[in-house]
């Protein structure tokens, strides 16, 4: 495949994201492309001593739906994916994490974004009260494995790092992947 850009301009800036707007041959044919750029963001599957994993329930309005997911959140400038993942679990659920392995490192939405979004498995602990930022309102949710992976079959968990997150958390926490 052929691609080149003819032409790129920033469209907006914003606090997480900005949208650059794109000529592109593609195979000798001129398209247009919309691009979100995304800094990237850690996603943390945290199970607990008891075996339990920690989810959080939050309104997400681009969905307008309150969704429950894996504790996850945007990199800061210069933060590696792994302190993101610990500071997040720590201010969305009050968890700190005793141990951490990468699971994966996926793009969400390939399409239209340039966002990496890194996936982490911990065992945590609770450690306090959670602290979200001043504009989330969050519930934390204890499941197990077994009942996330029905709700995610039922439709009831939709968010794709959650999908993902769970399915290669299983693989570990179930004893069908690598040790």
């Amino acid at each position: 495949m052929r691609v080149r850009v003819i032409e790129s301009r920033t469209v907006y800036r914003g606090r997480t994201i900005n949208l650059r707007v794109e000529r592109v041959e593609v195979n000798g044919r001129e398209v247009i492309r919309e691009v979100v750029e995304h800094r990237g963001a850690s996603v943390i599957v945290p199970v607990r001593e008891d075996g339990k994993l920690v989810l959080v329930r939050q309104y997400r309005r681009a969905v307008d739906e309150v969704l429950l997911e894996f504790p996850a959140g945007t990199l800061e400038p210069g933060e590696d994916p792994e302190s993101c993942a610990k500071r997040e679990l720590l201010e969305e659920t009050g968890h700190e994490v005793l141990n951490i392995e990468r699971l994966a490192s996926i793009y969400p939405a390939p399409g239209y974004t340039s966002e990496v979004m890194h996936i982490f498995l911990a065992k945590a602990r609770p450690a306090g009260k959670n602290s979200p930022e001043v504009d989330e309102e969050i519930e934390v949710v204890l499941v197990d494995i077994d009942e996330l992976l029905e709700r995610i079959r039922a439709g009831e968990v939709r968010d794709a790092k959650t999908v993902v997150g769970a399915l290669l958390a299983a693989e570990r926490l179930l004893g069908h992947g690598r040790a």
